[in-house]
């Protein structure tokens, strides 16, 4: 059984983010009520660190790509002479080569996270104190961020 409420959290935290294990199953494994794991679900915005962490930057660059690329290859499927991207397709284009200038510019909440679990994980072989400590900094961190 896990000794205190930060070690329960903490770990309760990276089951949600990391499996798909039932509140039941993470309330079960930790030692807590699927009630307080609710709670510090929805405290901690847990679900919103989910979502940002499964979806990266990359895979939104990537099918903003294939959109252009679909655009462009309707486009040079028509017959010679009407090949010319339409008005509502050159807008869509220069909007999607916009927001990937942009994401591509931008650490996204999903590569910060990942780089905060990549450094948890690698002080936690070294020093699992001072990774708890880092954990609640880290944690504060991400909700500001979240804001």
């Amino acid at each position: 059984m896990v000794k205190s409420n930060i070690d329960k959290k903490s770990i309760a935290k990276d089951l949600f983010i990391k499996s798909r294990c039932t509140q039941e199953e993470i309330a079960e494994k930790v030692g807590t009520t699927r009630q307080t794991v609710s709670r510090w679900i929805r405290e901690g915005r847990w679900e919103e660190l989910r979502v940002s962490i499964t979806i990266s930057t990359e895979q939104i660059i990537a099918g903003m790509i294939r959109q252009i690329s679909d655009i462009q290859d309707g486009a040079n499927a028509r017959p010679e002479g009407q090949r010319a991207l339409t008005a509502k397709e050159a807008d869509t284009t220069v909007k999607l080569s916009s927001a990937i200038k942009k994401l591509q510019n931008e650490a996204g909440i999903t590569d910060i996270v990942n780089v905060g679990i990549k450094f948890t994980n690698w002080l936690r072989a070294i020093d699992m104190e001072k990774a708890k400590e880092y954990n609640e900094l880290w944690d504060l961190f991400i909700k500001d961020q979240l804001k």
